[in-house]
């Protein structure tokens, strides 16, 4: 018969006997009874562990230590002494439902029958006896281990799991019906959520710092509240979920009833099975050959025979046993990345015991060699003469070089350099041959011989049979370029910064800088026709009839005496605040500009003869102006500082676009007759050529020059342009600029034209081409005004 059910432990003294005064029940009054003594010791059981003494003092105080250690979270349940502790959880559960139908069929044997009350209450004493006689037996015994932690817990009621839900624990039951939403959404919003009628859930009043602070004083369980962020109120933490919570911080077991080192359970290996765990019948497919796997193979098969797959070389097996006092038969194979260490290097003639004598040293040679540093030295050795070998001395730095030596091959790293073999004519651009680019100046065919100072200045006339030159012995000559006979000589008071003729056929004018800020209109006399005299008075004088606006001017127009008019030809002079050291002419031959570098603001001025007005085209210039240029053919301004160039609109007034010239200072500048490539020179050795249909960077950077760049020039007529340097020399480019816009200009060396012109760090300071010859004129700082053709 199977064990009954046992509950709660009852006293040792506590008998149940019916009273003799009050009437026998009735059966249904014993069935009646019976329920409510089974329903008041399952209420006792809510209580957990309820330690009732049944036994005496003596057994009370052996077994309170043991109590004192033992923690239980669930009721003890023990079993009957006919069973035994490995019993399947599975089976108990068993033999207590066919337990509970036993009982309920008993009850209804006894309600069907019609049983004497008085054998009923016999029966029911007897019955409440024997229950208390085993469990004082039970009490007597020793103190036994709670069942596995599995059998405990399978026995237990569990709640039921909640479906959608992450957890199967009844205490997070929340208040708040707001649903599963993250709370993120109601941050900013004064509720927390919708109830199931569809209306806001406002969310709890929360209390400041001060009621923070007021409640870790006063409330001693603020240490174990925490706030819920879904209900919005405090939370206090218990015993249970305290010690939860420490032991996981300890890195321990959270449940503290589990016992991970009890008895392992062999389910199934201690059992001797005679029917299969499943009766499932074997499916079809484990007796059909499988498709894919076929194709699989084939596809193997397919690879093989096109011998993608290869079978694997067999790998030769070493010898298990070698010579040890043998050679090495074959050399062991390098590592894929193993680099030979680079090999010593081989002793010279001058290491030789009996050099020859031209490598041994003097005595101011061994001098100089004591006195320099030993990494400077080129040997760290000095060559010496012995009569024989066995005069010899041993060598007293082989240890340091074998040191040396070892260090290099241990801590030097290693690059295998991989030296191309490439034709080096094939690097090189295939350029024209310069015999079929010609004619260019080749050699100097005419010396102007006068002055005596530098010629920092010179100008040709557009005629080309004029040149006028300004050197600073403080005079300006005329001179005729065929024959190089000086025609008139003027003397100033002060150096000759700038020329420039006036481009006008028409007009018999040139402008010259000289001293501070003084810049003469000069029309030379007596070698130009009458018409030409006559156009140059109106053009020069026109602008004196005009009256003159009020108000500060930038320059003072002052109109030169009859004398000096008649005998050195002075139309106009044009007074400036600062030094001059640019003028250059308009294509058409009426407006003037100048550059004084030091005059801030107005370091650019734009003059207007016929009308005798000047404009400050800048009011504020950000860099030092070095130069200035006209477009030959539209209005557009060019203004070089000392790293950019700038291209103003005139007519629009605005700045069109900015050069990166990537120099460091700018110092000459030239336009091409086209107007679409302009070329700049700098003081540090550069020639940058800027095609502005291309790009706003250099199209190509020439360094040819071993010193500064003073002067660029761009022939009018032919493909022509050069550079002047203060090494003394010229170099003679060929640039031809084509219609097609899809290619490139096409730049040549052709020529270096070299004289004796340095003087003081100084050379060739100023060039120009002759307007419609292939021919250059040059003046440098010795003096010199040279012509080359």
């Amino acid at each position: 018969m199977a064990p009954k059910k046992k509950t709660s432990v009852q006293k040792k003294d506590t008998k149940v006997v019916a009273p003799k005064t009050q009437p026998k029940p009735t059966a249904k009054n014993l069935k009646r009874r019976a329920v409510e003594e089974e329903e008041e010791e399952s209420d006792k059981e809510d209580f957990g562990k309820v330690d009732i003494d049944m036994g005496s003092s003596e057994e009370e105080d052996n077994n309170s230590d043991d109590e004192d250690d033992i923690t239980e979270d669930f009721p003890e349940i023990t079993l009957s002494d006919d069973e035994e502790d490995d019993v399947d959880f599975e089976a108990d559960s068993e033999e207590l439902e066919e337990e509970d139908e036993e009982e309920e069929d008993e009850d209804e044997e006894m309600e069907g029958a019609n049983v004497d009350k008085a054998d009923l209450d016999e029966e029911l004493e007897r019955e409440l006896e024997r229950e208390n006689n085993e469990d004082s037996e039970e009490d007597e015994d020793d103190f036994k281990m709670p069942a596995p932690y599995r059998q405990r817990y399978a026995k237990e009621k569990l709640p039921d799991i909640e479906g959608n839900y992450d957890s199967d624990s009844s205490t997070e039951e929340t208040e708040n019906t707001i649903g599963n939403v993250p709370l993120e959404w109601y941050n900013d919003l004064p509720h927390i959520g919708y109830d199931i009628d569809g209306k806001k859930i406002l969310k709890p009043a929360t209390g400041d710092e001060l009621d923070k602070f007021l409640a870790t004083m006063e409330d001693p369980d603020s240490w174990k509240t925490v706030k819920s962020d879904v209900e919005g109120k405090d939370i206090i933490l218990d015993d249970r979920e305290l010690d939860i919570i420490q032991r996981l911080q300890r890195g321990i077991i959270p449940d503290s009833t589990y016992n991970p080192y009890e008895p392992t359970n062999e389910w199934f290996t201690s059992k001797t099975e005679i029917m299969p765990l499943t009766a499932r019948p074997e499916p079809k497919s484990r007796f059909i050959p499988s498709k894919w796997e076929a194709k699989k193979i084939m596809k193997i098969v397919r690879a093989i025979r096109q011998g993608r797959i290869v079978p694997r070389k067999p790998k030769d097996e070493k010898p298990r046993f070698y010579n040890l006092w043998g050679d090495e038969d074959a050399p062991r194979e390098d590592h894929i990345m193993h680099i030979a260490a680079p090999k010593m290097k081989l002793p010279e003639h001058d290491e030789s015991y009996n050099p020859p004598a031209e490598y041994l040293p003097d005595e101011d040679e061994i001098k100089q060699w004591n006195e320099m540093d030993e990494e400077d030295r080129p040997k760290n050795y000095i060559p010496k003469k012995h009569s024989s070998l066995r005069h010899v001395p041993a060598y007293d730095k082989f240890i340091q070089e074998r040191f040396h030596r070892c260090l290099d091959l241990y801590l030097a790293p290693r690059v295998r350099k991989n030296r191309l073999n490439i034709d080096p004519e094939s690097l090189v651009p295939k350029l024209p041959s310069p015999k079929d680019l010609r004619p260019f100046p080749t050699h100097q065919s005419i010396s102007y011989v006068g002055h005596t100072g530098r010629i920092r200045a010179l100008s040709v006339h557009p005629n080309g049979l004029y040149a006028v030159s300004g050197s600073d012995d403080n005079t300006c000559r005329l001179w005729e370029v065929l024959t190089g006979r000086c025609l008139t000589m003027w003397k100033f008071d002060g150096i000759i910064h700038a020329l420039g003729w006036c481009p006008n056929p028409d007009v018999w004018l040139f402008a010259i800088s000289v001293g501070h800020g003084e810049v003469h209109l000069i029309s030379p006399p007596k070698l130009c026709s009458a018409e030409q005299a006559m156009n140059t008075d109106q053009f020069t004088k026109s602008g004196f009839a005009i009256p003159k606006e009020d108000g500060k001017q930038a320059v003072t127009w002052i109109k030169a005496s009859e004398a000096d008019e008649e005998k050195y030809g002075y139309k106009v002079r044009i007074q400036h605040t600062q030094v001059v050291k640019q003028v250059t002419w308009h294509r058409k031959g009426d407006y003037l500009a100048t550059v004084s570098p030091d005059a801030k603001n107005l370091a650019v001025l734009i003059h207007q003869i016929s009308k005798h007005q000047t404009q400050t085209p800048f009011k504020k210039l950000k860099g030092l102006v070095q130069k200035v240029a006209f477009h030959p053919i539209k209005p557009i301004f060019f203004v070089a500082t000392q790293i950019y160039v700038r291209v103003y609109d005139l007519m629009q007034q605005q700045l069109v676009k900015t050069l990166q010239t990537s120099v460091k200072w700018v110092s000459s500048i030239d336009i091409h007759p086209g107007g679409d490539n302009v070329i700049i020179g700098s003081y540090d050795k550069k020639v940058c050529w800027f095609d502005l249909d291309l790009s706003s960077r250099p199209y190509k950077s020439l360094r040819y020059h071993e010193k500064a760049v003073r002067q660029v020039s761009f022939h009018k007529r032919y493909p022509l342009f050069a550079s002047s340097s203060d090494d003394g020399t010229i170099q003679i480019f060929y640039g031809m600029v084509y219609n097609d816009l899809l290619q490139n200009p096409l730049i040549v060396p052709v020529k270096i034209l070299r004289s004796e012109s340095t003087k003081d760090g100084l050379g060739v300071l100023n060039i120009e081409f002759h307007p419609t010859q292939p021919w250059l004129f040059s003046s440098d700082a010795r003096g010199n005004f040279s012509l080359w053709t």
